[in-house]
């Protein structure tokens, strides 16, 4: 779910299948604003998977979504542009897509989902390792594919043939690595976000067998994936090589969940005593965690509540109170008890 820094407060949700509704003043839009059934491949972890805003949006009314599709018998990954009607602020033109980049995909899991743009003004995506089972491609430690990355660019501009430009300062060029790898190392970064405060970038990444953790990306770092599993030795199980990889800063294993939903660092003013915390949970445990850190450095998780839901998503509005987005279709607000 995302809110556009527009001024109507309203809520935009992203349904699986391939449409966005809308939520406005507490009730929803009978009409989606968006819906590209007819073109999404769904199922499993396929789907609709991600909405962004156009830092500019207000201005000239774009956004960009992560979808899955079938293109020539082939499983591919799009991120596209679209732009709202002329006619109606509550309706995307179906008409007006431009396809920025797409990813063929080898196997039908581990898409990744989110994307969001950085303070920098440039477009973050994640990307999964391919799918399968413990990286088989060895994707994720791969920098001349996309896949188990987290991607940089810039959608503004176009440069040699492709619908985006390279943002300056980029970690990689060729031949050493793709030049839209921003970091790597990642196994399913399904759900990520920046700070408003400082701008580090929170990701959770889906783990394998074992282990959950949630990583500040940063530019070039190496985070592990299919090496390591959490903090621990993957591949080979033990004695493996952890030079120039960047552990995540926590970790939970499978007896407290088994899929970690990124989420916010909480910047509202209803619940002060989560100022400043990083709040994330689990789509299987329904449980919701807030990680301090302090001192600088140190992190300290410790259990906000159970739900009892699939929590597939979290969300921050403009005024950055934090939302739960349940599976099953209900979208609640975290508050004070």
């Amino acid at each position: 779910m995302q809110f556009p820094n527009d001024g109507t407060a309203r809520m935009f949700v992203v349904q699986q299948g391939g449409a966005i509704r809308i939520a406005a003043n507490g009730s929803l839009v009978p009409a989606p604003f968006l819906d590209i059934t007819a073109k999404v491949d769904t199922g499993g972890e396929k789907g609709l998977l991600g909405l962004a805003f156009h830092p500019q949006f207000p201005q000239n009314h774009l956004f960009y979504v992560h979808y899955d599709r079938i293109f020539g018998g082939q499983m591919e990954s799009v991120i596209a542009e679209y732009q709202v009607s002329a006619s109606d602020p509550n309706l995307a033109d179906p008409n007006s897509e431009r396809i920025v980049l797409t990813q063929v995909q080898p196997f039908a899991n581990h898409k990744g989902g989110q994307i969001v743009f950085g303070p920098d003004g440039f477009l973050y995506i994640g990307f999964g390792d391919g799918g399968g089972g413990g990286d088989t491609l060895g994707n994720g430690q791969n920098l001349q594919t996309l896949l188990g990355k987290m991607l940089r660019i810039d959608v503004d501009n176009r440069s040699g043939g492709k619908q985006y430009a390279i943002p300056p300062g980029n970690p990689f060029a060729p031949p050493a690595g793709l030049p839209e790898i921003w970091s790597y190392g990642l196994r399913n970064p399904w759900r990520f976000s920046f700070d408003r405060s400082g701008g580090r970038l929170f990701c959770g990444d889906v783990g394998q067998d074992k282990y959950e953790e949630i990583d500040i990306l940063q530019s070039g770092a190496n985070f592990g994936w299919h090496t390591m599993e959490g903090m621990h030795c993957y591949n080979p199980a033990s004695g493996c090589n952890m030079s120039g990889l960047t552990l995540p800063i926590v970790e939970y294993d499978h007896t407290e969940g088994e899929a970690v939903m990124g989420g916010f660092v909480y910047r509202g003013t209803a619940i002060p005593t989560l100022v400043g915390t990083y709040i994330f949970g689990d789509y299987i445990s329904g449980t919701v965690w807030q990680l301090k850190e302090a001192p600088a450095g140190t992190w300290t998780r410790t259990k906000l509540l159970s739900t009892g839901r699939n929590l597939s998503s979290f969300g921050q509005d403009v005024a950055g109170e934090i939302y739960v987005v349940d599976y099953s279709g209900s979208v609640l607000k975290l508050t004070a008890q």
